[in-house]
């Protein structure tokens, strides 16, 4: 089963802003990844603790990338040193948050889901990404070590002049346009499995095809669901009044809106065909029934009359003329097969078989 949107029992009856780890079985370290860049060039490091990445450099952009979440006391030790409010950092130790902007002044808080999809199980799995954007810092922190935004690390080190000469506002937008994206693969593999299974819908509609396509209908129920929220969040940012967000990347963030808009509408076009194909096989299975059913009864309605014939005659009266007759049994056998044949013939010429 694919990862749903959820939020831990445990914390129930404990105070706001507590931190409880959502993997506590995990004991791998955290991978900290420390990129630098601004006017003194481009730097990227590994950091073996939280606490070489403070403070940050002063005449660029610092972005620390964290990739794990089960341990909490990286989150509050970052929360410490930059003064984040205590219930945005239950936020990101937090999974099944929805897609959302807390705008702080000094900082923002935005969280996002990044969407992965299983061709071979049909099935879609969720991670939630927070992002928080300083004047001249971002920090990103995912749920597992991924390669998700590797093609920004890549861009970076090509010396991409747009991103590494724009402000961390930029940065953020960068991250945020890549998990959109990453919408389109997903909608693309899930297309996919939206054809395989109206082919086999339409060449051999069986139990396993209805399970097919009660997975995709619960499929676009739970993408829709991960989806629809982007748009009001992307939205904000780009209504945002804030200083952390520049004119000039409001344009760039109009642009990532559109996409969400996209995905939202393809989304909702695969809804439909889910939702048709129930119908198609549901259309099928009752067709085939009535296919079977008429013919059964056709056979029953010829037999029906030959019936009746030999029953007659099945009767133990002494006193039946036709029984010494000797062209009796034969002549029967000829009444018999032109009933038959004779109702066939009118089924065929009312288009009934």
């Amino acid at each position: 089963m694919a990862k749903r949107f959820s939020r831990s029992s445990k914390k129930a009856g404990l105070p706001p802003g507590c931190l409880i780890p959502n993997y506590p079985d995990k004991t791998e370290a955290v991978n900290i990844i420390v990129t630098h860049y601004g006017e003194d060039g481009f730097s990227e490091k590994k950091a073996d603790s939280i606490k070489q990445i403070f403070p940050f450099k002063q005449g660029g952009v610092t972005w620390v990338s964290i990739d794990g979440i089960h341990k909490v006391d990286i989150i509050a030790e970052i929360g410490k040193q930059l003064d984040l409010h205590p219930l945005f950092l239950e936020d990101i130790a937090t999974i099944g948050q929805n897609p959302k902007v807390e705008d702080f002044g000094q900082y923002m808080f935005i969280v996002l889901k990044s969407l992965t999809f299983d061709e071979e199980k049909g099935e879609s799995s969720i991670e939630q990404i927070s992002i928080v954007l300083g004047e001249n810092y971002v920090i990103s922190f995912q749920e597992h070590p991924g390669k998700l935004f590797d093609v920004i690390r890549d861009r970076m080190r090509a010396g991409s002049a747009r991103l590494l000469q724009l402000g961390s506002d930029y940065l953020a937008y960068s991250l945020l346009d890549v998990i959109v994206d990453q919408y389109f693969v997903v909608l693309e593999k899930f297309g996919n499995s939206i054809e395989a299974t109206e082919e086999a819908l339409m060449d051999r509609p069986g139990p396993k095809v209805l399970q097919s396509i009660h997975r995709l209908k619960r499929e676009t129920l739970f993408l829709r669901r991960s989806v629809r929220l982007a748009r009001e969040m992307i939205n904000f940012l780009y209504m945002s009044e804030s200083p952390l967000i520049k004119p000039a990347t409001r344009v760039y963030l109009r642009d990532v809106y559109e996409h969400v808009i996209q995905v939202i509408d393809t989304g909702e076009n695969y809804r439909e065909m889910v939702f048709g194909m129930l119908d198609i096989y549901l259309s099928s299975v009752s067709y085939r029934l009535n296919e079977v059913m008429k013919v059964l009864t056709i056979i029953s309605t010829i037999f029906i009359p030959l019936t009746f014939l030999v029953g007659i005659y099945g009767m133990n009266f002494k006193y039946m003329p036709e029984l010494e007759q000797p062209w009796a049994y034969p002549l029967l056998w000829v009444v018999m097969l032109t009933v038959a044949l004779g109702m066939v013939y009118y089924f065929k010429k009312k288009n009934w078989f």
